[in-house]
Formats: structure tokens, sequence, C-alpha cells
């Protein structure tokens, strides 16, 4: 009889001990990851999509689409390469063409950045459509898996890597995202180039 209740003793036990980890696990947060913060990139390339506003020209086109060479055509002054710039310096590039041309004497340009389709993230793994997303001001980790139709039902909630690029090279951590969801670690602000995985949870 005695190896019967060892026998059982021993499966309690294990029971148990599944039952306190998982416990465990279910309360981890962020907090020992040691992330290097976003690199915030405003500069412009193909495919994003800027508003520019010529004080007092109220019948130009506002809104323009950066061309795949890195260039676009703007009113007035035609083509004008613009990646890799920021938008005041493209608004500064623009108020002294339309001077040099003599087209405008003293105008007033304002440029805005709407969409960064040239700066992307890429959500892979265990969600409902893995792909790369741009990258909207104020992208977040939640964001970002909202944006790929969030986690699949055997997506490891506590198993996302984020893989980030530095001056020094990549880096990877593995976040909680239960952790930010359930208010114990904050959201993760990402930026260009930024990957994310999720990983399949363990049955």
């Amino acid at each position: 009889m005695i190896a019967p209740v060892l026998a059982w003793l021993r499966i309690l036990a294990l029971v148990l001990l599944a039952v306190v980890s998982g416990g465990c696990g279910s309360q981890a947060d962020n907090s020992h990851v040691n992330l290097p913060p976003p690199v915030e990139v405003t500069t412009v390339g193909p495919g994003d999509v800027f508003h520019m506003e010529i004080v007092g020209e109220k019948d130009l086109p506002k809104e323009y689409q950066v061309a795949s060479d890195g260039t676009v055509d703007l009113p007035y002054i035609q083509t004008v390469k613009v990646a890799g710039k920021e938008p005041q310096e493209i608004a500064r590039l623009v108020r002294r063409m339309l001077m040099d041309k003599k087209i405008l004497q003293d105008p007033s340009v304002v440029v805005t950045i709407e969409e960064y389709n040239s700066k992307r993230v890429s959500v892979m793994g265990q969600v409902q459509k893995a792909g790369s997303f741009p990258l909207t001001p104020g992208l977040t980790l939640i964001l970002a898996l909202s944006e790929a139709g969030g986690l699949n039902s055997i997506a490891d909630k506590n198993k996302v890597n984020l893989t980030r690029k530095t001056k020094e090279g990549s880096k990877t951590v593995t976040l909680s995202v239960e952790a930010i969801t359930e208010g114990r670690s904050p959201d993760i602000p990402l930026q260009a180039g930024d990957q994310i995985y999720v990983h399949e949870r363990i049955f």
C-alpha cells in the first residue's frame, strides 16, 4: 500500500508545482528587461506621405507622396529630392526654391508627416496576420500586435521577442504582453526596424 500512496503523493506534488509555477509565471513583469530606448527617425523616405501648406496659396494640393526614387513633384518647382530630409528641411528647401525662382517673395511653408510608410516594424509568429506594418507616430508593442490582428489561440503571452537594432548591433529581449495588458508593466514604444516574434505556447 505504501508504494501506491507514494506514487499518488508524487503526482500531487507535480500538480501543485505546475499550479504554483503557472501562477508565478502569470505575475511576471518586464522590469528586468534591458531594452535600449527607441531612436526617433523623422527623415522622409520612399512611400512616405506628407502635408505641405504654402500659406496664402489655398488652391494648391496639400498632400504629397514621396516616389520610389526619393523625389516628389511640387507646384511651381516641379521635381525635388526630399528623401533623407527632415520635414523642416523640406519646408526650408521649398521656401528657398520659390524665392530663387522669383515665384513668391517671402513664402511661409509648413510641412508635417502624415504616414511613415518607409519606416516599418515586423510582427511574426503566433498572430492572426503576420507581416510588416508602417511605423505610425506613437506606435507601441500592443498597438503593433493589434495591427497584426492580435494573438492567436496558441500564442504565449509571456514569451514575445522584440529585436531592436542599435549602434552596437541587434539586441533581443523577451517580453510579457500579459504584464502590459494587465497593467503590471508599461507598454513598449517602438522604433523603425523593430522585429516582434510571438512564440507558441507549450501545452
